[in-house]
């Protein structure tokens, strides 16, 4: 009787321990962390970008597109234009965002909140819409690479709203408030890419 229980009582811990096992290779492993998300990569744009379609005024036949995109030395402005008669062209930033006059008058005078002298793009002192001249070749077209320090997509020097003006004849750099550059051809507003900014009268 004695045996009997003690081999019962061994074969019930047995059982319970067999369970435990049991229960033991039957748990799923722990699921992994999710994978960590990558990086964007070292080339991916981190500034504001802004664009302008450039419209032929009347009589004109001049268009564009053109892209000013922030990074760390200023805003790089691209663009490529047709239309154009062979030889430079005054190219500006004008104070109003409006391109509704047939002859562009509406986009009023260079854009200027420093109320400097006007000049060349790399002169000390320039009113901020001043980015020199396009080079058209004898096909018509022109390319456009800078990068310009005083423009900005913020702030007070920002161009946002504003409209760009292309001119007939080269800018002398010289001639207040002007320089001379002749008939406004082609008028565009630089807007937010993606956003529409409403025309400034």
């Amino acid at each position: 009787m004695s045996m009997t229980r003690s081999t019962l009582a061994l074969a019930g811990i047995c059982g319970v321990v067999g369970l435990g096992i049991g229960v033991a290779a039957q748990t799923p492993p722990a699921t992994s962390a999710p994978a960590t998300k990558m990086a964007a990569p070292a080339g991916a744009p981190t500034g504001k970008v802004a664009s302008a379609k450039m419209m032929p005024t009347q009589g004109s036949n001049t268009r564009g597109e053109l892209t000013f995109t922030q990074d760390a030395k200023g805003i790089h402005v691209t663009g490529s234009f047709t239309g154009l008669a062979f030889g430079e062209h005054g190219f500006h930033i004008h104070e109003k965002g409006d391109c509704s006059a047939p002859d562009g008058a509406s986009a009023g005078g260079h854009f200027n909140p420093t109320s400097s002298p006007h000049g060349a793009r790399d002169a000390a002192e320039r009113h901020v819409g001043d980015l020199g001249n396009l080079k058209a070749d004898p096909y018509g077209m022109a390319r456009l690479d800078i990068t310009d320090e005083k423009i900005s997509l913020d702030g007070p020097n920002s161009i946002i709203g504003k409209a760009v003006i292309i001119h007939e004849k080269a800018d002398d750099f010289q001639t207040q408030p002007t320089g001379n550059a002749g008939a406004r051809i082609a008028c565009g507003v630089v807007e937010v890419k993606g956003a529409s900014t409403p025309s400034s009268k």
